[in-house]
């Protein structure tokens, strides 16, 4: 069967040899890239210019997130931009392993990661969940957690309505679009405890902060978030 229908590349549609590891061919793998080596001490951007802290963490502005760091496993190039698009939207849950492996990978780059007691998923609106057929942050963060040794709480964070898409605002406007969004349902879960969000990606990390407040207001003692990918 393979001779006639060979798995492709998500990257580059090249047919990929028979037993291959992964959604990627060897070259597109090669493309993936961690940030850095210089990123915001925050928000993981990627500071092409140096210093401590990008435009938007720096001095005081920094001091009022709740989520106070955010690392993230890869840039969001297009090879990851492929494998991204049929995670989430193409029925493609398995890839969820490849994922969580390259973020156990890069795990031991970000020391503060170790600080971490409990993984949290970001939640979707249910009728989203339902209709995609599963939480991709979920299933993330199922798989982190097996490899890691670490626990996981599928049902500490709730989503009470599905808001405007993120990609058709700027960022105070998505950071005002995630206000109110979410809610700890599992207080008893996770307070006095350092939680680590998960997600497939950050961007402005609006939707992180959204969840961070819920989870600080519910008596989490600190807040972090780690993702597959990170837009520059």
């Amino acid at each position: 069967m393979y001779l006639f229908l060979p798995d492709t590349c998500y990257g580059c549609r090249a047919d990929l040899p028979m037993g291959a590891c992964g959604p990627l061919c060897v070259h597109c793998q090669t493309h993936l890239q961690t940030p850095g080596p210089l990123i915001c001490a925050r928000c993981g951007k990627p500071l092409p210019d140096g210093g401590a802290h990008c435009y938007h963490c720096r001095g005081s502005k920094g001091k009022n997130f709740k989520c106070k760091i955010i690392r993230s496993a890869v840039v969001f190039g297009q090879q990851v931009r492929a494998v991204v698009h049929a995670f989430k939207y193409q029925d493609r849950g398995y890839l969820s392993g490849f994922l969580a492996e390259r973020m156990a990978q890069e795990w031991d780059n970000y020391p503060p990661l170790s600080q971490a007691e409990l993984l949290v998923p970001v939640p979707l609106f249910y009728r989203k969940e339902k209709q995609r057929g599963y939480n991709q942050a979920a299933l993330l963060a199922e798989k982190l957690a097996r490899l890691k040794n670490m626990a996981w709480d599928n049902h500490a964070l709730k989503r009470l309505r599905n808001t405007r898409s993120q990609t058709e605002l700027g960022r105070e406007g998505r950071l005002q679009n995630m206000q109110g969004v979410f809610v700890c349902e599992r207080p008893e879960a996770v307070k006095g405890k350092v939680i680590l969000l998960i997600d497939d990606v950050a961007t402005t990390g609006a939707t992180l902060e959204g969840c961070a407040t819920a989870l600080k207001a519910a008596g989490a003692k600190k807040v972090m978030a780690y993702t597959f990918a990170r837009e520059v």
